[in-house]
């Protein structure tokens, strides 16, 4: 499985990259918004220096919602820098524009992804990646990771696995990351904190603890 950040703060996106173990970002406007972001200009600028951090796939998301406003957006982004992916949210729209790029070459990441319906809509429009929301899911009693594992297996079944991703978005937890990795997610994309999660075991702490009392016996 691949790991994505979900982020667009640069000091916690180096640190990722620090370890190793970061293979792309994910970014939203809300994402942008949180770290002060605003203006076409700086935006912009923001997807650049995230891609001089991680030499992966960065998803940048349109802001407009209707299709003229996507393509126009989406193929300024995707001009930024070669490791953009230009997300698009799933509506009729965003399916349209999905079409358009894949056309032109242009990867996608669509998201908003709530069903199996429309993961597949979306493959079938060229889209590189969907985005099923996790946590999102689970905030109304829906079974989150039961969606992701069901879109998986229907890509599987006619085959849309071959050009298309399984991105699991809004992951809370660590625990969302290893029942993701379970059903069989190509990629996850969370917070750092999640991703460190991994690291925690109480038995590594309290044998780390004995390795250094009893190397301090042989000094």
């Amino acid at each position: 499985m691949k790991f994505f950040l979900d982020t667009a703060n640069l000091e916690q996106i180096r640190e990722g990259a620090a370890l190793g173990i970061i293979d792309g970002v994910t970014t939203n406007p809300s994402l942008m918004a949180k770290e002060g972001i605003e203006g076409r200009a700086a935006v912009e600028a923001h997807y650049r220096r995230i891609c001089e951090i991680v030499d992966g796939d960065v998803s940048a998301e349109v802001l407009s919602t209707d299709y003229d406003g996507m393509i126009a957006e989406g193929t300024a982004l995707a001009a930024l820098h070669r490791n953009i992916v230009v997300k698009v949210p799933c509506t009729e729209a965003g399916i349209r524009a999905v079409s358009h790029f894949a056309g032109q070459g242009i990867r996608t990441n669509c998201t908003l992804i709530f069903s199996v319906g429309q993961a597949v809509l979306a493959a079938k429009a060229g889209a590189s990646y969907v985005s099923p929301f996790v946590g999102r899911m689970d905030d109304i009693s829906e079974d989150g990771i039961g969606l992701v594992s069901d879109i998986v297996g229907i890509f599987r079944t006619y085959g849309y696995d071959k050009t298309c991703r399984v991105l699991a978005a809004s992951i809370r937890h660590t625990r969302h990351i290893v029942e993701c990795m379970e059903v069989g997610a190509d990629v996850a994309t969370c917070p750092l904190k999640a991703i460190l999660g991994l690291l925690q075991h109480p038995l590594t702490d309290k044998g780390l603890a004995q390795f250094v009392r009893d190397s301090e016996k042989l000094k």
